[in-house]
């Protein structure tokens, strides 16, 4: 009985939590919305962002906020496009419980559309990894 109460729990939960997110753009995809609103999960190694070497921005699919620099972005061999640092103020975090491990999940700070997990097994100065669905962000090259 206390893994059901902690599992419906947890559903209460998220369900409250899905529901201060808003749909912005009207255009998203089926798959978008899942993951941006159930969130949900990519498969990994399908996201052309993936290859995206160019200088510029990855926004919000949904509301076009601005997340990550190019700068930041590395190939973590995981399959989903990976990230060292977020712009200040992009995200808002929670613990997630899903498939028996506690995880940091990410959700954009302007709309409260889920993007994926941050690790501490990364690269970069402060050992982050910000693993991204790759469905959920739009890249905007700087020239």
């Amino acid at each position: 009985h206390k893994e059901y109460r902690r599992q419906r729990q947890m559903c209460i939960r998220d369900s409250l939590y899905s529901a201060t997110k808003k749909i912005i753009n009207q255009n998203l995809t089926n798959e978008q919305k899942n993951i941006l609103f159930n969130e949900g999960t990519e498969r990994p190694f399908t996201s052309s962002l993936l290859h995206e070497k160019r200088d510029g921005f990855y926004h919000c699919a949904n509301c076009d906020a601005k997340l990550f620099s190019s700068n930041s972005k590395y190939d973590s061999g995981t399959g989903w496009p990976s990230f060292t640092e977020a712009l200040p103020g992009a995200f808002k975090t929670k613990i997630d419980y899903s498939f028996g491990m506690k995880r940091v999940e990410y959700h954009c700070a302007k709309c409260g559309a889920h993007h994926g997990h941050v690790f501490e097994d990364g690269p970069g100065e402060n050992g982050m990894r910000f693993c991204n669905n790759g469905l959920c962000l739009i890249f905007k090259p700087t020239n």
